[in-house]
């Protein structure tokens, strides 16, 4: 069946207008790996000016039943919970209990004072620079987001205890951007302070009700049951399908929504004329945020704001324990795409991608795809002590920073930048002297420049000198640097729970943490010797100190 929907909408880039064009077996052509009757996939809806056009599932709902995920299943939306919570508080101002610009102390005052400064627009813009706590529970906990289940038992109000202890930031508020699970915790926690409600009930009251999402809804814990409801699927160790939960109550107003794809067409053309929501809120909702180097985020308020081959969007993706989701909205088109999976090896995000070039034939071409030569080497900021690896694997050119690898693509000028986040680059660098060995690396974060200089690896370790017990009191977390039969191994041990990892040194005085279960975690160790420190960093998190203690 071939379906043709044309439009000529002016376009605000070179593309001109944008006709959109869906032809069914085009679509089903991308999801056709995942179209199988043994293992779990993926569930998509496609809409044109708000109507529903296309809405398939593929694969399980879960490898325990022979049912098939459909568009009126429940699947986890995880971090594309973020707008909704955005919202709540936004509707809390319209009615004059909050502003967007109120400081976290005047809601949370018992939090310490660190926080007070950071602001409620800033939680919701990912530039409050505050440490992450979600992060800090899942890095150093490996009893609960390795093995969950049963186990499951930390509450979100536990973690937010430990904001009144930590006592530094990642960031001065206002001058980067970190996505920032935490800050949602702590706006969560004032939505309910304010309206007395659980985040629960103001969200199904004043946001899904209206609407007329009634199958979406926060679901703290995966221990209950929820009618209509799919089994997420992890990747283990072996390869096979396994169910593991995060151990706690699934990130709060971060990241706890269910929904299915049919209420989430409902909520993208709702977005369009929205009823719940004034236009100021919207208006701001969808603006992007400016650091104080004057740098756009190209992030609102829990929905970002990119192009993709020279359109502009507005999404949102969001990514489970054994799946994921995309929301995503091309405004000069009037095209929706809403993708979830409950397994965890398919980006529901990329797959979208390709729904758009599916369905906009007048796009910009897209690059090749980037085959290397590869860089190589190890870098360090003399400022920040940020570190960064480059090297090539599987065919692509990565970058790690702070542990965290992504593959990264150059530009006409060189410019390398992540090709799995923003399309358009907020984060990239430039090679300094020979491409394949360079000397130094010029990192751009959001407008924020950091020169990193090579430093060499080391022909041997002396892990005997970082033997020993560091302590954090800020997050009460104890680690112990040990030698064993395999190498170098740190052990944490705090008040949730406990974590394994083994160590790779990278360079003189860098160590690189290698978790046991869920290798996406993990980050770097870089030890002060004189000081007798040493500071863990990641994606998420900065220099957060351990001291050496007898």
């Amino acid at each position: 069946m071939h379906r043709e929907v044309s439009r000529h909408r002016q376009a605000k880039t070179a593309a001109g207008s944008l006709r959109v064009e869906l032809d069914e077996s085009k679509v089903d052509a991308i999801f056709a790996k995942l179209d199988q009757c043994h293992l779990p996939g993926v569930a998509v809806g496609i809409a044109i000016d708000g109507k529903p056009v296309y809405r398939k599932g593929f694969g399980l709902a879960s490898m325990e039943l022979p049912v098939m995920l459909s568009a009126s299943i429940r699947m986890r939306i995880a971090s594309t919970s973020k707008h909704f919570t955005c919202l709540a508080y936004m509707l809390l101002c319209e009615e004059g209990k909050a502003g967007i610009d109120d400081p976290v102390g005047k809601h949370l005052p018992e939090l310490h004072t660190v926080s007070h400064r950071a602001t409620m627009r800033q939680l919701m813009g990912n530039t409050s620079g505050l440490r992450d706590v979600y992060d800090v529970f899942v890095q150093f906990n490996e009893t609960y987001s390795g093995y969950g289940g049963v186990s499951q038992s930390v509450k979100s109000a536990e973690l937010l205890e430990l904001y009144r202890s930590i006592d530094d930031v990642s960031a001065p508020p206002g001058t980067a951007w970190m996505y920032n699970n935490g800050g949602w915790l702590i706006l969560s926690a004032a939505i309910e302070r304010i309206s007395g409600q659980t985040l629960e009930q103001v969200l199904r009251e004043r946001i899904f009700e209206p609407v007329g999402m009634y199958s979406s809804l926060l679901r703290r814990s995966d221990n209950d049951f929820l009618p209509n409801s799919a089994t997420q699927h992890s990747v283990g160790a072996t390869g096979s399908f396994e169910r593991l939960y995060w151990g706690l109550d699934n990130c709060f107003g971060a990241g706890a929504i269910v929904s299915t794809i049919d209420d989430m067409l409902l909520w993208l053309a709702h977005m369009d004329e929205p009823q719940v929501g004034s236009a100021s809120t919207w208006a701001v909702m969808k603006a992007p945020q400016t650091l104080a180097n004057g740098t756009s985020t190209g992030y609102g308020l829990g929905l970002m704001l990119d192009r993709y081959r020279g359109v502009d969007t507005v999404s949102h993706t969001g990514n489970a324990l054994g799946g994921n989701a995309q929301m995503l909205k091309v405004p000069a088109a009037g095209l929706d795409v809403v993708i979830m999976s409950n397994r965890q090896d398919v980006s529901s995000m990329l797959l979208a991608n390709q729904v758009i070039d599916a369905c906009l034939p007048g796009l910009k071409a897209a690059p090749e795809p980037y085959s290397g030569p590869f860089a190589a080497g190890t870098f360090l900021s003399p400022t920040t002590g940020r570190v960064i690896q480059l090297f090539g694997k599987y065919g692509r050119q990565i970058a790690s920073v702070g542990g965290s690898e992504l593959p990264m693509e150059p530009d006409d000028q060189g410019e390398f930048s992540y090709v799995e986040l923003w399309k358009d680059p907020k984060q990239s660098l430039m090679l300094k002297g020979d491409f394949a060995q360079p000397a130094a690396v010029r990192f751009k974060d959001f407008g924020n420049i950091d020169e990193c200089v090579r430093i060499e690896p080391v022909t041997q370790a002396d892990a005997d000198v970082i033997a020993g017990r560091y302590r954090s009191e800020a997050i009460g977390t104890t680690a112990t640097v040990s030698m064993t039969d395999a190498g170098p191994r740190l052990t944490t041990v705090g008040r949730f729970g406990s974590a394994v990892f083994d160590l790779e040194c990278i360079a003189s005085g860098i160590w690189r943490t290698k978790p046991a279960k869920l290798p996406f975690l993990g980050g770097l160790l870089s030890f002060d010797r004189a000081a007798g420190t040493f500071r863990f960093s990641n994606y998420q998190t900065r220099a957060l100190v351990f001291q050496r203690i007898p």
